[in-house]
């Protein structure tokens, strides 16, 4: 693995204890002082810069949900970060004829999107970074966007549903004319997982009635929407759409929405839910007779944390996959596949691969990108080139060009249900189940297995 072997090749021209002390491999504390984070910047461009001569720096601040009840969205990144860290001091990134070693900053948003917007605004003001990344759900995403185009600084963001993050950050998906002047974003829309999920549905023998469980957020607003969301979408295809109102957050009896699926005969269950809110419902469906045939659910089942803690009552629930490690895709910056990138990180953690790791890793290669095209580190430079920009990663081709928004790289989706392992390394697998979706996107995923109903 191209990657891994860079960073053995960092190691034997750093100093280990100067890496991990650096601000690029470690999360900033939100208790930190300026001082202290002058400090940590200075050991980090050091760190970024060991590994071969540079002309200058680029600096990355990272916003992400490394605590809080989103915490599952971002298990992943300090081990990317400190991938990251390593691979780009070993590797700076040429532009217009100069290096430029890499620091990278990483905060917490700690699940709040007052937080994620607060250290958005420390990251550029403060610290004074070239780019600003963040990843995660709208409650991430957006308030970072917000703060990038009021404060001209070129932004990065992945993991949120694009209708969401476009409207959520003060644009209107059907105007071109109102497009951000400083935000790219990648992933996919409500059209996509609708057309997923419908995938699975069709799988399964039901009486078509669907039970919509969403939050009062902005994922549940967006989802819910008569007029643009799943109601508009699902219905055409002659699903009815049953949702007794979104709930609010941190609920802790589900007994008025169960008791309205029971009523209806719904056979299938759908929803955009945070792990914890989801847990207790599904327990509590259960213990109360809710027995759909089918379910996939979003944002609660997509990571291996959350299925172990349902135990036997994880079988066979479906959910989108963004990214998995059987995608036929190659990181653009270290060579490595998808494949590779899992495993690597699994021999490193001792945990299972995720959804996200993918979309990390992918934030790096396109801010990489960007600064390549841009020629440096001018920020208006930088965002005018992200408006044409095209680059292959690990979760797809991303094209700025063709989206259904001019700030939008659209990125293939399929289906997967998890699975109990016989003796496996972890209890459950995430088997790809459905690929249709993401053929018509250009992406042939293989599959590892056929939808099955709920036990």
């Amino acid at each position: 693995m191209k990657m891994a072997r860079s960073m053995r090749v960092f190691a034997a021209v750093a100093a280990v204890g100067l890496l991990a002390t650096a601000c690029g491999g470690n999360l900033d504390s939100s208790e930190s002082s300026s001082a202290d984070g002058g400090a940590a910047s200075a050991a980090a461009s050091a760190a970024a810069g060991a590994g071969a001569a540079t002309d200058g720096t680029v600096k990355i601040g990272y916003v992400a949900p490394i605590t809080g009840p989103l915490a599952a969205f971002g298990e992943g990144d300090q081990y990317v970060v400190d991938q990251m860290t390593s691979y780009f001091a070993a590797n700076p990134i040429q532009a217009g004829g100069k290096s430029y070693g890499v620091e990278i900053l990483l905060k917490d948003s700690q699940s709040d999107p007052k937080r994620a917007g607060e250290v958005a605004g420390e990251l550029i003001n403060t610290d004074g970074v070239d780019i600003l990344m963040a990843h995660a759900t709208p409650e991430t995403t957006v308030p970072v966007t917000q703060q990038c185009e009021a404060n001209a600084t070129p932004c990065i963001t992945a993991d949120t549903p694009w209708q969401p993050w476009v409207v959520g950050s003060g644009a209107n998906p059907g105007d071109p004319a109102t497009a951000l002047k400083w935000s790219y974003h990648f992933f996919w829309g409500l059209e996509d997982i609708a057309a997923v999920n419908m995938e699975v549905w069709n799988e399964v023998d039901t009486n078509k009635k669907v039970a919509a469980l969403y939050a009062n957020d902005s994922d549940g607003q967006a989802f819910t929407d008569e007029a643009m969301g799943y109601p508009a979408i699902v219905g055409p295809a002659g699903y009815e759409w049953n949702n007794p109102g979104l709930y609010p957050l941190g609920t802790q009896d589900f007994s008025a929405q169960i008791n309205a699926y029971k009523q209806n005969g719904d056979e299938i269950l759908t929803g955009i839910v945070v792990p914890p809110d989801f847990a207790t419902f599904w327990k509590q469906a259960k213990q109360q007779g809710f027995n759909p045939k089918i379910a996939t659910i979003g944002k609660a089942i997509e990571f291996p944390a959350a299925i172990e803690g349902l135990g036997d009552l994880a079988q066979n629930l479906a959910t989108e996959v963004w990214w998995a490690p059987s995608y036929p895709t190659t990181s653009s910056l270290s060579g490595t596949t998808s494949q590779a990138f899992a495993d690597q990180y699994t021999a490193d953690t001792g945990k299972q691969w995720n959804v996200t790791l993918g979309f990390s890793e992918s934030l790096f290669e396109t801010a990489a990108a960007a600064v390549v095209a841009a020629g440096g580190t001018d920020k208006q430079a930088i965002a005018n080139a992200m408006k044409t920009m095209k680059v292959d990663t690990l979760v797809g081709t991303l094209d700025w060009n063709s989206g259904p928004f001019p700030n939008v790289a659209k990125t293939p989706l399929v289906g997967g249900q998890w699975r109990a392992t016989d003796g496996g390394q972890f209890p459950y697998d995430l088997v790809i189940v459905t690929n249709e979706h993401a053929k018509e996107q250009g992406l042939d995923v293989p599959l590892g297995g056929k939808v099955e109903p709920l036990p």
